[in-house]
């Protein structure tokens, strides 16, 4: 396990804001989801000690929480929601300075600076200084400063914000690479649901301060009945329509989308054959998932 929680409490001014948190991380990447003021940043921070908390206790990264969180922040990479920056300083500064604190020495961490800028796209741009960044060139910047360390473990709160489509896809990719070619362990709080379909292994759900749902991507996919999903150009509810004269249960998500009960072997052919009678153009059939955004709502409206 990367971390394991046991029964953490925090309130601000009365106000509960983790409620008996109790969590058990392994390794891979790990999306944090959950509506805004759910406690997501205030998890974090308590897991880094940036914040106390009332009570509680875990292990992270196999080192006695909160007890020696000052060691745990040695091993982990952190990029925050909030811009961190110092006026005045170039960002392949600001990289270095960071690898300084961490240890390394002078001419260690400007190479290895210059090397995360290059893995984060910096390009020149790490000779301007910060205040001059753009939203995503400051996002990119945090990024180096988390990975330049080497970390065991990387927290990423809301990395993409302010990033442009490509951008967005060009960072879900060295998250995905991080974990799967390096062997990072990765905890990304988001409210993109697409940013954790596209990189994570596991899913925690939180809300009104308390986990709702701890599982894996591929559990919360799969739906209670096994289906097909058929994507086509258009004329969903006639294919349906002759399906279900047929006995084969279907229902429409869309014009261009319908979900066919039943296993792949008995329901294939019939789909198939049906669409070419119909005269409707089908352009993929795959697994029915149900979607994580389902998941979502129904743990966040749950009490």
């Amino acid at each position: 396990m990367v971390f394991q929680l046991e029964s953490v409490r925090k309130s601000y001014s009365g106000k509960q804001v983790l409620n008996d948190v109790s969590l058990a991380i392994p390794e891979g990447v790990v999306g944090l989801l959950g509506p805004n003021g759910c406690g997501k940043s205030t998890l974090i921070k308590s897991i880094l000690g940036l914040v106390s908390i009332d009570s509680g206790k875990g292990k992270v990264l196999g080192l006695d929480w909160p007890n020696q969180v000052r060691i745990v922040r040695d091993l982990v990479g952190y990029l925050p929601e909030d811009d961190c920056y110092i006026q005045g300083l170039q960002g392949i500064e600001s990289i270095q300075m960071m690898a300084r604190l961490s240890g390394l020495q002078k001419k260690e961490a400007l190479r290895r600076s210059h090397e995360v800028a290059d893995y984060c796209d910096l390009g020149q741009e790490r000779y301007r200084n910060v205040e001059t960044y753009s939203t995503g060139m400051r996002q990119k910047l945090k990024f180096a400063q988390a990975l330049v360390h080497d970390p065991k473990w990387i927290i990423l709160d809301e990395p993409t914000t302010g990033l442009d489509p490509a951008q967005r896809e060009q960072f879900l990719d060295r998250i995905y690479a991080l974990a799967n070619e390096k062997g990072k362990s990765i905890l990304l709080s988001t409210h993109i649901l697409h940013d954790v379909v596209h990189t994570c292994d596991y899913v925690v759900i939180m809300a009104a301060g308390r986990i709702r749902v701890f599982d894996s991507l591929e559990n919360l996919q799969r739906p209670s009945q096994e289906g097909l999903q058929v994507s086509l150009v258009s004329g969903s509810q006639k294919l349906c329509d002759a399906l279900g004269a047929q006995g084969i249960g279907c229902h429409c998500k869309s014009d261009s989308e319908l979900v066919v009960i039943g296993d792949e072997k008995n329901t294939l052919d019939h789909i198939w054959k049906t669409s070419v009678q119909q005269q409707v153009t089908v352009l993929r059939i795959e697994q029915a998932k149900n979607s994580l955004e389902q998941a979502f709502l129904e743990a966040v409206r749950s009490k």
